[in-house]
């Protein structure tokens, strides 16, 4: 089966930022992250499986070259070199960047931290993923100065 790989490329971006936006900038009422973990990050998750599923089996069509092993570089390179790998890869990272962002945003409410502080920290996680997980870690144990409360993830 052929799809709009661009649509979906696209939706997914879509769909991603109005969830970053909503953490960044809706008040953090209890139910507020939930829900983007949930719809957002669930959502996100769910395209993402049946897409691999779907890619791996055959049932869709890559639109490039088919790669049947995702252990080797050489696989991983070539599966990405396909529409529907690198549209699915992309699904993968924006779903790991939100759930970190959601957890960073959860953690660092119940740690006390202002918005002003959690808005760079979230841009960079939305932006570069890893690296806005790192200043939030190196942020917190310096504010904190313990380091058994850095690295503990609740």
């Amino acid at each position: 089966m052929r799809l709009p790989w661009e649509v979906i490329f696209n939706s997914a971006n879509v769909f991603a930022l109005i969830c970053w936006l909503f953490l960044l900038f809706a008040p953090r009422r209890e139910k507020i992250i939930p829900y983007i973990f949930m719809i957002g990050c669930g959502l996100m998750a769910l395209t993402y499986s049946v897409l691999i599923v779907g890619l791996i089996t055959g049932i869709l069509d890559m639109g490039g070259p088919r790669s049947g092993n995702l252990s080797s570089l050489s696989g991983v390179i070539a599966f990405f070199q396909s529409r529907g790998g690198a549209t699915t890869g992309w699904i993968h990272y924006l779903t790991f960047d939100l759930l970190v962002g959601v957890w960073v945003a959860g953690n660092a409410d119940r740690h006390g931290f202002h918005r002003l502080v959690q808005i760079p920290v979230l841009l960079l996680t939305y932006l570069l993923g890893p690296m806005g997980l790192t200043l939030y870690l190196v942020i917190r144990k310096f504010s904190q100065n313990r380091p058994e409360i850095a690295v503990a993830p609740m």
